[in-house]
C-alpha cells in the first residue's frame, strides 16, 4: 500500500488494516453511520476514498479512544456532518505538570502497607470528575 499515491482509492483489506479494525467492523459501520459511503464495483467490491478513510478514522477514534457509543458518534455525524467531525480535534483531559509517579512498590509490599494518599491521586480524582461534569452536561443535552 506504501506505493499508491494519496488520492488513490483504497480496498477494504487496505483500510481495516491502515486503521486496525477488522473488515467486518468497516461494513457494520456502513450499516450504521450513511455519511461512510464506498463506491461497490463488480462484485461488490468496495473502493473507499481518501475523505472516507479519514472519517472512518475519526469514527474509530471517537468509540475506540474516546469512549463514545454508536449512537453518540451517529449523533455527532448528525449535528456536525463528516466534514465537522474530522475537523474537529480529539477532547484531551489536561494534565497538570507538577503531577510525579510514585515510585513502583516490590510485589510483596503492594498489599502489606495501606496506600497513601498522593498527588497522583488527588489530580486523577480531579480529572475523574471533570469527566463526570462533562458526561452530565451531555446527558442533560440529549
Amino acid at each position: 500500500m506504501a506505493d499508491k499515491s494519496a488520492d488513490a482509492f483504497r480496498t477494504i483489506s487496505e483500510v481495516a488494516e491502515t486503521i486496525g479494525v477488522p473488515q467486518h467492523v468497516l461494513r457494520f459501520w456502513e450499516t450504521r453511520f450513511p455519511a461512510v459511503k464506498p463506491l461497490k464495483r463488480g462484485g461488490n467490491r468496495r473502493y473507499y476514498r481518501p475523505e472516507d478513510v479519514e472519517l472512518l478514522r475519526a469514527i474509530n477514534r471517537l468509540l475506540y479512544t474516546d469512549g463514545y457509543t454508536i449512537k453518540g458518534v451517529q449523533k455527532l455525524l448528525k449535528d456536525k456532518g463528516a466534514k465537522g467531525l474530522l475537523g474537529e480535534a480529539a477532547p484531551t483531559i489536561p494534565v497538570s505538570p507538577a503531577v510525579t509517579m510514585p515510585e513502583a512498590a516490590a510485589p510483596g509490599e503492594l498489599f502489606a502497607r495501606p496506600a497513601q494518599p498522593t498527588a497522583v491521586d488527588a489530580a486523577f480524582v480531579t480529572s475523574l470528575r471533570a469527566i463526570r461534569d462533562r458526561l452530565a452536561g451531555a446527558l442533560a443535552q440529549a
